[in-house]
């Protein structure tokens, strides 16, 4: 037994000799080779995907807007109904209360209905003379019963479309609040690529940002789309221009209307408000519900469009020039109105 023992012993003092004269055997095993480092990405990448993020911010702000105005019409119509429901409240405790009138004249008549008395009268005059009365309240009674019946309907039917109008409510606030968590994780990406870069490369990011723009410009007039357009409009319009040119260095804003801070469609909205013309909210809407125009008809004071899904826009002011609250981090300013891939024109007015 004590054998046994001791060969096992010595058999496991041989092993780890063996292993420890063995180095690049153990340096084999745990030097594993790490994957390659992912390849850094250009700075024209970089203003790509930033760009692209502002763009799915800019989409996400149309919904979130969207969504608060239908919640604003909502909350509206909730208002009108409830108050509808009050009246119609009352107007049933009036009527109940004219039924109870009647109900206590008949008892002070002897509990008889006023037909069941002219019937047992042995006076033919009175007979005649109160017949036409009798007549009369009984189509009043009729009519009475008939309101109630109507008001109670009415009541029932507000009380369903509150209910509908509670619903779409909630609906529209559950948008608006993945619409802001969208909004929200998009900027906080686009922020986060901006501030990984150092000071000399952010600054050739926004000089590269600016070079992406004039040359879509300079291709954009180079068609010469701005060879037949007119530089007269109407006084709204120039109404119009003159509130959104004055708006010029004040930030942007998602989701804001003014007056210190605005989004792309919150300038345009409130510029044409101003100028006495009420249009949508959205730049979706906006597109969606306004005249479109030709682009070789645009005149200053109409709104040009951007992007496939709309989700961007700006003024037209003139000679070639939009004013538009750009993106989170930039302010209101003017640009070329061929910096941007144009979906099309529209005129509030």
């Amino acid at each position: 037994m004590n054998r046994r023992r001791h060969a096992t012993a010595a058999m496991t003092v041989i092993c780890a000799l063996t292993v420890l004269a063995s180095p690049a055997l153990t340096l084999q095993a745990s030097a594993a080779p790490l994957p390659p480092p992912p390849p850094k990405k250009s700075l024209e990448e970089v203003r790509q995907e930033i760009d692209g993020l502002y763009r799915q911010a800019a989409a996400a702000t149309d919904a979130y807007n969207l969504a608060e105005e239908r919640s604003k019409e909502q909350s509206s119509e909730l208002v009108r109904v409830a108050r509808m429901i009050v009246e119609g409240r009352e107007k049933i405790e009036d009527l109940k209360a004219k039924a109870g009138a009647a109900a206590r004249a008949q008892y002070r008549n002897g509990g008889l209905p006023e037909g069941a008395q002219l019937v047992l009268t042995n006076d033919p005059q009175l007979f005649l003379d109160n017949a036409g009365r009798l007549k009369a309240g009984a189509k009043a009674t009729n009519d009475l019963l008939g309101d109630m019946t109507r008001t109670q309907a009415q009541l029932d039917l507000y009380a369903e479309e509150a209910g509908e109008n509670w619903t779409k409510l909630e609906a529209h606030r559950v948008k608006q609040a993945r619409a802001r968590t969208e909004i929200n994780g998009r900027i906080t990406e686009a922020k986060k690529l901006e501030s990984e870069l150092a000071a000399e490369e952010r600054e050739r990011l926004r000089r590269l940002e600016e070079l992406a723009q004039r040359q879509a410009q300079a291709t954009w007039v180079g068609t010469g789309v701005l060879a037949g357009l007119k530089a007269d409009t109407t006084p709204e319009a120039k109404r119009a221009i003159a509130f959104a040119t004055a708006q010029i260095g004040k930030p942007y804003e998602w989701g804001a209307e003014g007056p210190s801070t605005y989004d792309c469609s919150g300038l345009t909205q409130l510029a044409w408000v101003t100028a006495g013309r009420p249009i949508p909210r959205t730049s979706q809407e906006q597109w969606r519900l306004l005249p479109h125009v030709a682009i070789e008809d645009m005149r200053p004071g109409d709104l040009i469009v951007y992007f496939k899904d709309a989700s961007h826009i700006g003024m037209y002011v003139g000679d070639g020039t939009i004013v538009h609250a750009p993106r989170p981090g930039r302010n209101v300013t003017l640009a070329g109105a061929g910096s941007m891939e144009i979906l099309g024109v529209v005129r509030p007015g």
